[in-house]
């Protein structure tokens, strides 16, 4: 554990069932006079970007409906467009991980005239862009208080990331009835994907005391309200508790990292597009069988938040317990099994274990050392 750690996250965070009725204020607040909401066209059809346009009280806006699933590069640069050529001062980011991971990128690459892939890394972000709200309509991204947004390189077929506290939202509105809309299978994939970020963030080399009560908070509350939330989608009760989770569970993967479960499903969803939360669900068992002989002690405390009893077990036989946990809950929620299962070819396991293996930005946060070689073979355990 490092001796000296910090600690960042979005500017405001507003929580609680209509939470969302306080947009009005902070658009007003950050002075944004003609916003531009960055969703989907699935939201704007039932309904859901109609009730944040009402709440804008006859401001002037503008809506980018082009997000899609595991957003690609040209997106940006078609919302960048949408931003520019419309005169929008500020940014409304409405959806999961992937609108607002877009509108977060917009921000920073509004203002910048070379190429995007030119701020793909850490700190490239030249200075701080409009301000964005981000307001989460599932429950396991986190990125509405993350300084990182993930795009899609189609050419490299690989993942990659804008890293900069720039990219932190100025505000998280986080309101348990805009989940509501989530289909069962996005429940169960965001919820289990706010999961592994508790459990990297738990186990990463870079964990604080901070990090650690948010990431055993958060995987409490997932254990317990995960299968209520996706047993019964209108469990309002459930859906508060799983938005908290979440956003706790990006407060201490946001400050402490992610690791080896991310670094592996990169390549799942840059070549096959599989979406992020069922490729880190389905690599989860996986990672942490590999993982538990360097931080038994920690998978002990794991497998207690997850609801099990480890007394008179050792360490390792409560890791083990650990794992089991977190394949029973995913079994709970149908998360699929297996990559063969989306149709991945068994010959390239090799080459996407290369893929992973750059990574390093992840990878250097995992409390297990990973070659190559150990990526392929856990990559052929869960194929």
């Amino acid at each position: 554990m490092n001796l000296i750690s910090t600690f960042k996250i979005a500017n405001k965070l507003i929580t609680g069932n209509g939470a969302t009725e306080k947009l009005f204020e902070e658009v007003a607040r950050l002075n944004m006079k003609k916003p531009l909401i960055v969703t989907d066209e699935i939201l704007e059809k039932i309904g859901v970007v109609e009730k944040i346009t009402t709440l804008l009280k006859g401001l002037p806006y503008g809506v980018y409906t082009g997000v899609k699933p595991e957003p690609e590069i040209s997106l940006v640069e078609e919302c960048k467009e949408a931003f520019t050529s419309g005169g929008h001062d500020g940014l409304i980011a409405l959806g999961g991980g992937s609108a607002i991971d877009i509108a977060k990128a917009v921000s920073g690459f509004a203002g910048f005239d070379g190429p995007i892939e030119q701020l793909f890394g850490t700190d490239l972000v030249p200075q701080k862009g409009a301000p964005i709200i981000a307001i989460p309509t599932t429950a396991g991204t986190g990125s509405e208080v993350t300084n990182i947004a993930i795009l899609s390189d189609t050419e490299a077929q690989l993942k990659k990331g804008i890293v900069s506290d720039y990219l932190l939202p100025d505000v998280a509105i986080v309101s348990p009835e805009m989940t509501l809309t989530m289909p069962k299978s996005v429940t169960a994939a965001s919820g289990i994907d706010a999961l592994v970020h508790a459990i990297e963030a738990y186990i990463s080399v870079n964990a604080s005391p901070i990090t650690d009560a948010l990431a055993i908070g958060a995987m409490k509350m997932i254990a317990k309200y995960l299968p209520k939330a996706y047993s019964n989608p209108n469990h309002i009760e459930a859906r508060e508790n799983m938005a908290t989770a979440s956003l706790m569970a990006g407060m201490a993967f946001g400050n402490a990292g992610v690791a080896a479960v991310h670094a592996l499903a990169y390549p799942l969803g840059g070549r096959y597009h599989i979406a992020h939360g069922v490729s880190n669900a389905l690599l989860l068992p996986y990672v942490m069988e590999w993982n538990k002989i360097a931080c038994a002690e920690r998978f002990r405390d794991i497998a207690e938040a997850l609801g099990q009893n480890t007394a008179g077990l050792s360490d390792m036989e409560a890791a083990d317990f650990a794992v089991e946990t977190m394949r029973t809950l995913c079994e709970m929620v149908n998360i699929p099994k297996g990559m063969r299962s989306f149709n991945v070819p068994e010959e390239d396991i090799r080459s996407m274990a290369e893929d992973a293996s750059e990574i390093t930005r992840l990878l250097k946060n995992n409390p297990r050392t990973l070659t190559t070689d150990d990526i392929e073979k856990i990559y052929q355990s869960a194929y």
